[in-house]
């Protein structure tokens, strides 16, 4: 017999045997999604908390230096964009709060009843800031600039004095001056809109228009589907209630 006609007789039976194997091998279950694996890691076991620090040294002092200066005010730390700014839900805002929302300011003033007067950001010198830490920064700027809010920014090392970061945060400075005494600044409003929440303004003034911050619970049902950087159509799904 031709042995051409052997070996392909051969290679014919192997196949029909192998694939007879794979049909009586039971199917493979299907691998669950990541997203349901991590659902079902306790938050706790799977994550062990410890409590840190809040700030950093260079923060503490400007903090220190705002305490000082401006003691009339309410000055808070790390405060996430989200808390103090609310946007609209005709995009997505699962997708705002992963571009913006959940970045954090170093230091916000507010007055007496909580109103935001600015932002003070204490950063590294251009030269010693990655790229990552800048594209964050310019992102952070871009949102408040676009809210109304004045952002001074103070370099480690180069802090004002207590009466400069007075001067600075509620009637503002002249910018070489800024630079001298470790700040600048970007100017976001008016003189008069900077000047506007008063040192003697209370929680009891009925003439002032309540400017609530979006509750805690505002977060609970997000549309979290993507958004387009620059137009699209909008999403039809209700948004988070403010």
């Amino acid at each position: 017999m031709d042995p051409l006609l052997i070996g392909l007789v051969v290679v014919a039976v192997l196949a029909v045997l192998w694939l007879a194997t794979r049909k009586r091998q039971p199917a493979a279950p299907a691998a669950k999604p990541k997203a349901k694996a991590l659902d079902a890691l306790d938050t706790v076991v799977a994550w062990p908390p410890s409590a840190t620090r809040l700030m950093t040294n260079s923060e503490r002092k400007a903090y220190a230096v705002l305490r000082t200066a401006l003691p009339e005010h309410m000055v808070l730390a790390q405060v996430p964009l989200a808390r103090f700014i609310k946007v609209p839900t005709r995009y997505s805002y699962a997708e705002w709060m992963r571009r913006a929302g959940q970045l954090c300011v170093d230091l916000l003033v507010c007055d007496s009843s909580s109103q935001v007067v600015a932002v003070v950001d204490v950063r590294q010198a251009d030269i010693d800031e990655s790229e990552r830490a800048h594209k964050r920064h310019a992102r952070m700027d871009r949102v408040l600039k676009a809210a109304g809010i004045p952002v001074h920014v103070w370099r480690e090392g180069h802090l004002p004095s207590a009466n400069a970061a007075r001067e600075q945060v509620l009637q503002g400075m002249p910018p070489e001056l800024s630079q001298q005494e470790g700040g600048a600044s970007v100017r976001t409003r008016s003189a008069a809109a900077r000047l506007a929440p008063s040192l003697d303004s209370g929680l009891e003034d009925d003439d002032a228009v309540p400017r609530d911050p979006p509750p805690s619970t505002w977060f609970d049902e997000l549309d979290s589907a993507p958004a387009p950087l620059d137009g699209g159509a909008p999403t039809n799904r209700p948004g988070p209630r403010p």
